[in-house]
């Protein structure tokens, strides 16, 4: 399945997402939470500033950024249960 494609259809083929948005619907942090972490290098995955560059302005995360940042978690999480089963190393789309 096509990670960005389902992103599409869920944020109605949206190519910015709001931070809010993507905090409460894949990070479970507020978006100070996650700023921080994101600043501290914890979370890699690049903020979009919506509207002039002011403090005030717009904070969002583009649709092909978090569809590449679900898909390494998810390898990374795939080969933690591969070593965790004892399995071999084996390729996963």
């Amino acid at each position: 399945m096509n990670t960005l494609f389902l992103l599409m259809a869920q944020y109605n083929g949206q190519a910015v997402i709001p931070l809010d948005r993507v905090c409460a619907d894949y990070m479970n942090l507020t978006v100070e939470k996650f700023k921080y972490k994101q600043l501290k290098g914890e979370i890699d995955i690049p903020v979009v500033r919506l509207g002039p560059q002011s403090q005030k302005a717009g904070l969002g995360v583009h649709l092909n950024d978090l569809a590449d940042y679900i898909d390494k978690q998810r390898a990374k999480a795939a080969k933690e249960q591969d070593q965790l089963m004892g399995r071999s190393q084996r390729s996963r789309p």
